[in-house]
């Protein structure tokens, strides 16, 4: 005979009416929408070109439907000296960057010039004032992150260039505008060497300036950040969009102007 107490369940089995109910729709993800703003709305079916490889870049500017982007990498070798302002440095190696892809692209036959080039770059500095490499060697890459862990705040610039080609022949072709952002970001004091040395071995961190990733495992290295997250990540997008609506607005004008004097 069974044992009826062991064997009741402990909870009622749904009703046959429930069981009828259509399964709920599987959710999956919205492809990004162009944002309806007359910046951006100049740009469709345009070459605008990232001068990056970063696949971090590239999903952020999709997120306000700058998903049909030319990724071209800049040739800049990215030499230029570290003694000065972290901020100079930065700002200039976004320039240089997007000034090599120009010049590569603006004589492009097959393609024609292009519409916008966006360059950024992203630098990390420690606490006392060194700008971080990329990890050369386990050994490096741990110790950059005890260092980041034990001297506080350190500081992450992003800068961004954004360079269309001018109508008019006017010198020196093109029109610039760039911005650099500065984000506070404190490891969490209390990580231990264990963890750290977890992550290394996850090699998340070997492509990235300062040895970490905020937007993946690095995560749980992070205590507090002051500032843009996604300027961290690679690409302060706010500011990014105010850079491509000025450029693209003083284009307009331009263009405007232009076909007045003819």
């Amino acid at each position: 005979m069974p044992d009826t107490k062991n064997s009741t369940p402990l909870d009622p089995p749904p009703s046959y009416e429930a069981a009828q109910q259509p399964s709920a729709p599987v959710l999956r993800p919205r492809a990004p929408v162009l944002l309806d703003l007359p910046a951006l709305n100049s740009l469709r079916g345009k070459r605008v070109i990232l001068a990056s490889a970063s696949p971090r870049r590239r999903q952020l500017l999709a997120q306000i439907g700058l998903t049909n982007l030319e990724i071209i990498p800049s040739a800049f070798a990215e030499d230029l000296p570290k003694s000065g302002a972290p901020f100079d440095y930065v700002l200039e190696t976004a320039t240089q960057k997007a000034l090599k892809v120009y010049e590569q692209e603006i004589n492009n036959v097959a393609k024609g010039e292009p519409t916008l080039i966006i360059a950024a770059d992203t630098i990390v500095v420690a606490p006392n004032g060194e700008i971080l490499e990329k990890p050369k060697s386990m050994k490096s890459h741990v110790e950059t992150l005890q260092m980041l862990r034990d001297g506080g705040f350190h500081q992450v610039y992003t800068a961004v260039a954004c360079m269309a080609p001018l109508e008019s022949a006017a010198d020196p072709g093109y029109r610039l505008e760039t911005h650099v952002e500065e984000t506070a970001v404190r490891f969490d004091p209390l990580a231990t060497d264990e963890l750290i040395l977890s992550y290394v071995k996850t090699r998340e961190g070997v492509d990235k300036a300062g040895g970490y990733g905020i937007q993946g495992i690095g995560a749980i290295l992070i205590d507090k950040i002051d500032g843009s997250f996604d300027n961290v990540v690679g690409l302060p997008l706010k500011s990014t969009l105010k850079l491509i609506e000025k450029i693209m607005t003083q284009q307009a004008d331009d263009e405007e102007e232009l076909n007045f004097d003819r």
